[in-house]
């Protein structure tokens, strides 16, 4: 996300020192864009989970459920940003060590923060250290530019569905039980992209705007 800057608690008693610009302060660059870092998906990788998500579907209709055209590995979520940034984040990204080409596994399924209170359903992806370690790169690339560090570990996941009111989804977690843990496929990276997300009536619209390594 974005970066929440920092602040000093207000001290009333303080003493104020107010100076004056000797030039005008340029006006805030516009955020122009959503945009994130991520891992596209094979197709048969998709085909598994749109059949996959229709026997959730079923079973948990007032979720939000995803399109799977429209779900990806998320490395980095950089919020809105302005043009000014993302000349930054592609021009820090090219800078990025190339990393050899690794594999992964789509297995397993999970809530975001837990069943008891859900507000995230999804897909989990083997943690490998190569991919821990992609991410870490795309993460402190970001962090130079300003963006907040993730205070929470990496954990790599699709994500299926979401929901408005977190509540528990027994007949959601009933079929979790009964189906276990079956893969959904594994896949090969060599490539992330930097994606611009475009929110519309019929949900979020992607674009790849870059490729790395270049």
């Amino acid at each position: 996300m974005l970066g929440k800057h920092k602040h000093e608690p207000y001290d009333p008693g303080a003493q104020v020192h107010v100076c004056l610009p000797k030039s005008p302060v340029p006006s805030p660059q516009p955020l122009n864009m959503r945009a994130f870092l991520a891992i596209d998906l094979p197709e048969t990788v998709r085909v598994a989970l749109r059949q996959q998500q229709a026997t959730f579907r079923a079973v948990s209709p007032d979720g939000r459920w995803t399109r799977p055209e429209g779900i990806h590995l998320t490395l980095k979520f950089l919020g809105e940003i302005s043009d000014q940034q993302v000349t930054q984040a592609l021009n820090a990204l090219k800078e990025l060590r190339p990393f050899e080409t690794f594999a992964t596994e789509v297995k397993g399924f999970g809530f975001f923060p837990d069943a008891r209170r859900p507000r995230v359903f999804w897909a989990g992806v083997a943690t490998s250290p190569n991919l821990v370690a992609l991410a870490e790169q795309a993460e402190h690339a970001m962090e130079k530019l300003g963006f907040v560090r993730e205070d929470r570990p990496f954990t790599p996941h699709l994500t299926l569905a979401r929901f408005k009111i977190p509540r528990p989804q027994p007949a959601l977690q009933s079929h979790l039980e009964r189906l276990g843990e079956p893969s959904l496929g594994s896949f090969k990276v060599s490539e992330f992209f930097l994606f611009e997300s475009k929110l519309s009536p019929q949900g979020a619209e992607y674009r790849k705007l870059a490729r790395f390594p270049q």
